[in-house]
């Protein structure tokens, strides 16, 4: 029974994830910055219907020391993570010519330097001491071809996935596999500014016409990090419908 640390495992996508891995028998601790409730109420229906341990945990994750004080506590309350899952962002849609500083730092602060801080956390504390873990980063289909007006996001999104490559070759001969989901177009709230018809035009783009689920991401993730994909690492798996190919 492994230990799972899902960040942003209150959203849609993380949420699923943390479901997904407590089915599976996993003791499951869901990371929130705002969501405080509704991850505290995840916790608690995880830890009823499939008799696991979980436990609901406050970062930032966009603040080293903040994800050190996080790290410190799942270590006193539950013991050593060894599934760590980054799944936390931010989005935002919006002009390059009107990107802020502010807005810069925040999308680059969440998106790539949170992965960058859990990933060292979790390296450092147990994975190369132990020789064993798997870390799984999710970007988006964004950070491999880049979108139009979330230019900020899409450059964070492809830093992830540089990221995941270079990490896998560094902490592979310490017996830890990195790999990355890159989602498409997934029904989460981060897609409810979008209309009726913004959406059908995205289906349609999609070969496989349909838009994707948190489910859908989920269950990538729990293959990726099984033993099932024991000879897998510094792969970018995109689950995107073909959207991108």
């Amino acid at each position: 029974m492994s230990i799972v640390l899902v960040t942003g495992g209150a959203g849609g996508i993380g949420s699923a994830i943390c479901k997904a891995f407590a089915a599976k028998g996993n003791n499951v601790i869901v990371h929130y910055k705002s969501k405080k409730k509704a991850a505290e109420e995840l916790a608690e229906s995880l830890a009823a219907e499939f008799d696991i341990y979980a436990y609901s945990v406050y970062a930032d994750v966009s603040d080293s020391t903040s994800v050190a004080e996080m790290f410190d506590l799942i270590e006193s309350e539950v013991g050593e993570v060894d599934i760590m899952i980054n799944n936390a962002g931010i989005a935002e849609q919006k002009l390059f010519t009107d990107i802020t500083d502010e807005d810069w730092k925040q999308m680059t602060g969440v998106n790539l330097d949170g992965v960058f801080y859990c990933c060292r956390e979790v390296l450092r504390r147990y994975m190369i001491r132990n020789h064993s873990g798997v870390i799984l980063n999710i970007s988006s289909m964004w950070g491999q071809a880049g979108a139009s007006c979330e230019v900020h996001y899409s450059a964070a999104k492809a830093g992830v996935i540089g990221l995941t490559k270079a990490l896998a070759k560094e902490v592979g001969l310490s017996g830890v596999r990195v790999n990355c989901i890159a989602p498409g177009v997934v029904l989460t709230d981060m897609m409810k500014s979008f209309d009726g018809q913004t959406l059908a035009e995205l289906r349609d783009e999609t070969p496989l016409n349909r838009l994707g689920t948190p489910d859908d991401i989920a269950k990538a993730a729990v293959f990726l990090c099984s033993e099932k994909a024991d000879f897998i690492t510094g792969q970018i798996l995109g689950v995107n419908g073909g959207m991108i190919i």
